[in-house]
């Protein structure tokens, strides 16, 4: 995601001028706000005023939520360097972001307005959204990323399928939640393949020459790809299946495969660049623990299910806010103390939130220490950032944060 060239003038808020900036701060806040919340139902203490089964609600307003605004802030911010066009900016911006907090509240509040209003109020933004990037993507006739049509695709209707069962009309909740997870795993298993290499080769170029640069992208790179998809579809629509199990196994191993051609050892002096790497790693990880686990009972399915949303999604969206947020607001693709401690911290709530069920009585507390974690590293973010993604672009380079 290189710096955009060029911006329509804006004399409106600075928050709206630019898709990545309150797109990227709502997520932050709703992650910070959305954990401890689950937490305090979790744990007994207070109920919300939702109809959503309390897990359903977790798990949709992390993915149709706070996944889906970051998914937002970057094709907003990366569209315009593909397709050539203007990014939208002003009070077009500002009725997506307004129709994304509508969705949020409506889920939140679905008790006291129905379900069938809160379906309504949820499932306008996912699908005026698709209509933004499907006319971006072919006015510019950038055919490659088609499939960013079909990943938001999946986005609307395993949203859809919620919302179903909500009503009352088909048992569709879990499948729903299934597909979005799937989904925003496919798309950092495609996205992340294309940027990590790329930041990697002229990161080496530039600071390391003497290190082999990561191979270029083959018909390797496609297999994976491939498998990955096809096991992610699997897990989906059938997650207890035998060959589910086997080919969690097989995409791990193959993402692993994959990794070690990326050179992401050699980047650890470098946070910025490392921790993509360390996200996309939690994708193998994670694919890797739900086979075992499937197959030889290895560990509860929780752990794995969670080293592939806290781990790949939680660490992958940080990685990519915090550097799409230094690089197009005119600041040094540097991690400060404050970035490094949002990626320690939200790399800390993945290893306990992994380990908790091993934890025996102590288990609610480790789960409290993985949401406290996280919360920290979304709330971190929303603090450090949010006056930069409040303030004009800079022309003169800011110390790291």
């Amino acid at each position: 995601m290189a710096a955009i060239p060029r911006y329509r003038p804006h004399a409106g808020p600075i928050l709206l001028s630019a898709g990545f900036r309150p797109f990227f701060l709502g997520a932050a806040v709703w992650a910070a706000i959305g954990i401890p919340s689950w937490l305090a139902v979790y744990s007994g203490g207070t109920s919300l005023p939702s109809l959503f089964p309390p897990l359903i609600w977790h798990v949709h307003e992390m993915v149709f939520g706070f996944a889906a605004a970051t998914v937002a802030g970057f094709l907003l911010t990366a569209i315009p360097n593909w397709t050539g066009r203007m990014p939208l900016q002003g009070w077009s911006l500002a009725v997506l972001v307004l129709l994304w907090a509508i969705g949020r509240a409506g889920v939140l509040l679905s008790a006291d307005i129905g379900a069938p209003a809160a379906a309504v109020a949820d499932l306008v933004f996912p699908a005026v959204f698709l209509g933004v990037v499907a006319r971006e993507i072919v006015v510019g006739r950038n055919w490659r990323n088609l499939p960013m049509l079909a990943a938001l695709s999946l986005l609307l209707a395993g949203n859809l399928l919620v919302h179903l069962d909500a009503v009352g009309i088909a048992d569709t909740a879990e499948l729903g939640n299934r597909i979005g997870v799937a989904t925003l795993l496919m798309l950092i298993s495609l996205v992340g393949g294309r940027i990590i290499p790329s930041f990697t080769r002229n990161w080496l170029t530039k600071n390391r020459p003497e290190v082999s640069p990561p191979h270029p992208e083959s018909r390797v790179d496609h297999a994976v790809l491939g498998v990955t998809a096809l096991v992610l579809i699997s897990w989906a629509v059938a997650p207890d299946a035998v060959v589910t199990a086997w080919g969690t196994i097989m995409a791990g191993s193959a993402i692993g495969l994959r990794m070690s051609r990326w050179q992401g050892h050699k980047t650890m002096r470098e946070p910025l660049l490392f921790i993509l790497h360390l996200g996309y790693g939690w994708l193998a990880v994670g694919l890797l623990l739900f086979g075992l686990d499937a197959l030889f009972y290895f560990l509860p399915t929780t752990a794995a299910l969670h080293a592939l949303t806290v781990g790949a999604i939680g660490t992958m969206t940080l990685a990519v806010m915090t550097r799409a947020s230094l690089g197009h607001t005119g600041r040094s693709l540097v991690a400060g103390p404050g970035t490094q401690a949002i990626y320690a911290l939200v790399t800390l709530a993945a290893l306990l939130r992994v380990l908790s069920p091993f934890a025996g009585a102590q288990t609610m507390i480790m789960l409290w220490a993985a949401g406290a974690s996280w919360a920290a590293a979304f709330g971190l973010f929303a603090i450090l950032y949010g006056s930069m993604l409040t303030r004009p672009r800079v022309t003169k380079r800011d110390a790291p944060i």
